[in-house]
């Protein structure tokens, strides 16, 4: 699985340029298999939030520049899309851009009998993610956590 790590690794470090100076930000680049199929997946934001334009503008001025670069042997789908109200919360820096927000976090084996926790996110600190729920903080290592993402109430 690391070579997949690498070649998103890669990628995101050959496209964040290009992706900067159309004025984005470049959220998370995932090079994942479903099924019998790769995908290629690029997340990008704004503070102005994305439309289905700007993923296009971005997937046009992207296509040609993964296509010199041919990072990747076998096909896969290329897909271009926005974090969304719900974020996944992958990096370091996605979770110092959160601190303070509401997150879920799932974890591989139960802490204090639970698997999900909910919470405050207060941020990483030496690898652990802090995790503030009720009068309880939690101190969780990166490696014991299956997904962090932001809480949306509707």
């Amino acid at each position: 699985m690391s070579n997949a790590k690498n070649i998103a690794q890669s990628v995101h470090d050959f496209l964040l340029p290009v992706v900067t100076d159309l004025g984005y930000e470049l959220w998370d680049v995932e090079y994942v298999k479903e099924g019998s199929e790769w995908y290629l997946r690029i997340t990008i934001d704004s503070e102005d939030g994305i439309t289905i334009d700007d993923c296009e503008r971005v997937h046009r001025a992207i296509d040609p520049v993964i296509d010199e670069h041919d990072p990747i042997e076998n096909a896969y789908h290329l897909e271009v899309s926005s974090p969304g109200i719900e974020r996944v919360l992958r990096t370091d820096a996605h979770i110092e851009a959160f601190t303070g927000a509401e997150v879920e976090a799932k974890l591989f084996a139960p802490v204090d009998g639970k698997k999900t926790l909910r919470g405050i996110l207060g941020g990483i600190e030496d690898g652990k993610v802090i995790l503030r729920s009720g009068e309880t903080e939690y101190r969780i290592e990166r490696s014991k956590l299956s997904r962090l993402n932001t809480v949306f109430d509707f």
